[in-house]
């Protein structure tokens, strides 16, 4: 058994007012496959070609270690130069990957190499956000804290993205006071004996090539693995929906900074009483 995904369509190219008819609207996902051909970006772009630029460049790297009550909200787990980390990458597996990394601060030249698309939704300028992996490393399943809209750019290499919308949060194992799913979930090959609520769960798959732009909905959950070593940048609107909205609020004023006093109050505890509530909550729905 396997879990019910659905391919996320896929256009060559598109209209601003096709992307908000068919795609923003409904809140629906879309892979478009050769929007961003006339960008520098796309023939430049490459991990060569990244470390050729900010080799010099000190990076946050993470890996897949469950979260740790000493760990600060996005804390980096290590740090490394970014030749060494491309040279890694080329040379074997590895489980870090580079997180959230605004590129416009730190290699101002490579703003030159992109467009902030007219997809008919506002973009924040100051926050195109880079995410480097290494073959079969992978995000937890998570949705981001300001439920945004998200256009995620692929260069080099080969991703696959699971995506769900927020109708299936009662089947995920979603952790309370937080915006990932249990971390010990398989999302590749689940163990539907431990997890039997995901047999119910409804979502989208897509393998992203070098070139391809996934649009990711307000609020969707998204869970990225690396098939072979590449990088990605993802450019964001805010959230229109008022609901989600006042959620990304709440998110970032009170639900983070709550979970950090508790993390500091309790310490580990916390952390074990929301691993356990996870799977109480989702069994009742089943």
């Amino acid at each position: 058994m396997a879990l019910n995904l659905q391919q996320i369509p896929r256009v060559k190219n598109i209209t601003k007012t096709d992307f908000i008819k068919y795609y923003f609207k409904p809140q629906k996902p879309v892979v478009i496959e050769r929007f961003i051909e006339d960008w520098p970006a796309y023939s430049k772009w490459s991990l060569d070609y990244m470390k050729e630029v900010a080799g010099d460049k000190t990076v946050p790297l993470y890996d897949d270690r469950p979260v740790d009550y000493t760990d600060g909200f996005n804390e980096a787990h290590a740090t490394m130069k970014l030749s060494d980390y491309v040279d890694l990458l080329k040379r074997e597996p590895t489980k870090f990957r580079i997180f959230l990394w605004n590129i416009l601060k730190e290699v101002p030249q490579l703003q030159k190499d992109f467009k902030y698309p007219n997809f008919g939704l506002r973009l924040m300028k100051g926050l195109p956000m880079l995410f480097f992996g290494g073959t079969d490393s992978y995000t937890f399943m998570h949705y981001d804290i300001d439920l945004a809209n998200i256009f995620h750019f692929h260069f080099e290499g080969r991703k696959q993205c699971i995506l769900f919308d927020q109708k299936q949060n009662k089947f995920l194992y979603k952790i309370p006071h937080s915006l990932i799913t249990r971390e010990d979930i398989d999302w590749t090959n689940p163990d539907f004996d431990k997890w039997p609520a995901l047999k119910h769960v409804e979502g989208y798959i897509c393998d992203l090539k070098h070139g391809e732009v996934l649009y990711m909905p307000e609020g969707y959950w998204h869970y990225m693995r690396y098939i072979t070593p590449g990088f990605s940048m993802s450019l964001r609107a805010i959230a229109r929906n008022p609901k989600n909205l006042g959620k990304a609020l709440f998110n970032v004023f009170l639900m983070r900074n709550y979970d950090n006093v508790m993390r500091r109050i309790k310490g580990q505890k916390w952390i074990d009483w929301k691993n356990k509530k996870a799977i109480e909550n989702t069994n009742r729905f089943i």
